[in-house]
């Protein structure tokens, strides 16, 4: 389905799509980075056969949504919030993966409209205390990282250098270019559900399809501060980790699972799973766990 856009009040569009149960409680998914407004399949099966309705948009600067220049974590926050308001949503759970992990965060935190979020495979902040935040990344994801910390313009170097050869490839290329990225298990998961590689070939095709200042911009507010505590927190928060994860590494579901406020949190710390095999054998358990959560 073709990207559906609103316009923000304060003048920039957005790219966004309504999937599964057309009279379902909404379900705002986050993609990842970078990523865009097409979501898993497997999920939108999901989502139909739960009565959820799956609303997925495209972040600031992916696809057709408009960039917003040096926005935070939190900055996500406002879009969906004139989304929900787009859409007569007066009450959404929120789900986000890989690098929409922080930004289901921001809208525990501060989403007037969320009821219960879920952080799948998410990053922790930048400079945590007790965490070395490069420790068990992926090579690739390493010299993204270091690019950023060098400034703007490297960071847009290598995401450019990035996007050409993402824009070419087919899904063998683009795993064989994830090489360091995924573990065993992984690959594994992906030999088995083809339907994932074609996923993220569309996805990231989706979201580079004009340029790469989403990336560019997620890149740069994840080494800055997010624009809100942890512990402004007060609704549950679901969060799922695998231990064979190269692409937001173990530690880092360790060092959330510790400091978000543990009287909303329910953690599962996943021996055996990856960044992509974790989100492909649990999906069913992380969505039931949301609606029981919300009481649906």
């Amino acid at each position: 389905m073709m990207a559906q856009q609103f316009t923000h009040p304060d003048g920039r569009n957005i790219d966004y799509q309504v999937y599964g149960a057309k009279d379902g409680f909404p379900l705002v998914w986050i993609h990842g980075t970078p990523g865009a407004y097409i979501p898993y399949q497997g999920l939108v099966t999901l989502c139909e056969k739960k009565g959820i309705k799956l609303i997925s948009l495209s972040r600031a600067g992916y696809g057709g949504s408009t960039r917003h220049k040096g926005r935070r974590v939190v900055d996500v926050v406002a879009d969906i919030e004139a989304l929900n308001k787009h859409l007569g949503i007066e009450k959404c759970l929120v789900g986000g993966r890989s690098g929409g992990g922080p930004h289901a965060l921001a809208c525990a935190a501060r989403l007037p409209t969320c009821i219960a979020a879920l952080c799948l495979s998410g990053v922790a902040p930048w400079n945590s205390e007790g965490l070395d935040f490069l420790a068990g990344q992926g090579q690739s994801n390493i010299d993204e990282i270091n690019a950023a910390l060098r400034g703007e313009d490297e960071l847009e170097k290598f995401c450019k250098a990035m996007r050409l050869e993402i824009l070419k490839a087919d899904v063998s290329s683009i795993m064989a270019g994830m090489t360091s990225l995924l573990t065993e298990v992984d690959k594994k998961a992906l030999t088995k559900n083809t339907e994932m590689g074609q996923f993220v070939v569309d996805t990231v095709n989706e979201s580079l399809k004009i340029g790469c200042d989403g990336w560019v911009d997620d890149d740069l507010a994840f080494i800055n501060p997010w624009g809100f505590e942890l512990n402004e927190i007060k609704v549950p928060v679901i969060l799922y980790h695998g231990d064979e994860d190269k692409l937001a590494p173990f530690a880092h579901g360790e060092w959330l699972a510790k400091n978000l406020p543990q009287e909303f949190l329910r953690k599962h710390l996943v021996q055996g799973e990856g960044h992509l095999s974790l989100f492909l054998e649990r999906t069913d358990d992380m969505i039931d766990e949301l609606l029981e959560i919300a009481k649906l």
